[in-house]
């Protein structure tokens, strides 16, 4: 048991949409990930998410409008829905997601896809 300094973890790495572990409870993971540009559009099946917005604007795209959620906001994803998460500029997130859940869900794997995460 220790607390974990999100700034700290943050300053730690660079790269975008490649999520890192900092925390785990009841099967969820945590974890921290940086957003710029476009993400794949994708749902996933059995999973909700929650996209909690640390620093910057996100704009999570659906089908039939587009949400911005801004620093100290979060948004819920309903197991199912088909998004796309947009950062026109830097975003820092912290998601809180079942630990079975894989970043592009039903999306074929691409380039974005992570399958294994590096825990920080």
């Amino acid at each position: 048991m220790q607390n974990v300094n999100i700034t700290e973890k943050l300053s730690l790495f660079s790269d975008y949409w490649n999520p890192k572990i900092v925390g785990e409870l009841n099967g969820q993971h945590v974890k921290l990930v940086k957003l710029k540009g476009e993400f794949v559009w994708h749902s996933h099946e059995n999973e909700d998410e929650m996209f909690y917005v640390l620093n910057g604007t996100l704009e999570m795209e659906f089908r039939d409008k587009t949400v911005s959620v801004n620093q100290n906001e979060f948004i819920i994803v309903p197991k199912g829905v088909e998004h796309r998460p947009v950062a026109k500029e830097e975003v820092s997130i912290m998601l809180f997601e079942p630990a079975t859940t894989l970043n592009t869900g039903d999306a074929e794997s691409n380039e974005l896809t992570r399958n294994e995460l590096e825990k920080i």
